[in-house]
């Protein structure tokens, strides 16, 4: 069964503005992933780790790498979880469609992310039983 869903991005993107935080995030998260990237964050640690002695292993050659680190932690986390949650959307949609083009599956599992940890629970008791069943 084919989708009348557009493939990619080029169905989403192609009239609409990308805000500036979702461009940040995706083009982050791709850089943040790359390998010269965990290079170049091992090479400061390293080159702070051999400055140690030339300051005499300080407080403030400490607080460098203590604020450095927890600026850049605080930063990602934010940009970490927009990519997250767009990517779990994107996910839930694709497995959504899955679900309504599936005869004999139930359609009112799709969307159920939206549903209550009570109704969760329910769905998931029902559909073990089902499972069981088969």
């Amino acid at each position: 069964m084919k989708s009348n869903l557009p493939i990619g991005t080029a169905g989403y993107t192609h009239n609409r503005k990308i805000n500036w935080f979702e461009q940040l995030a995706s083009k982050t998260a791709i850089l943040s992933g790359k390998p010269a990237t965990f290079l170049l964050a091992t090479f400061v640690v390293v080159v702070w780790a051999v400055t140690g002695p030339l300051f005499g292993y300080s407080d403030t050659w400490q607080l460098v790498i203590n604020t450095g680190t927890t600026i850049v932690t605080f930063l990602m986390v934010f940009l970490i979880q927009n990519t997250q949650t767009r990517d779990t959307t994107a996910l839930q949609l694709k497995l959504d469609e899955l679900i309504i083009a599936t005869r004999g599956a139930h359609n009112a599992i799709a969307g159920i992310e939206e549903a209550s940890d009570e109704e969760l629970d329910e769905a998931k008791d029902e559909v073990r039983r089902r499972s069981e069943a088969n």
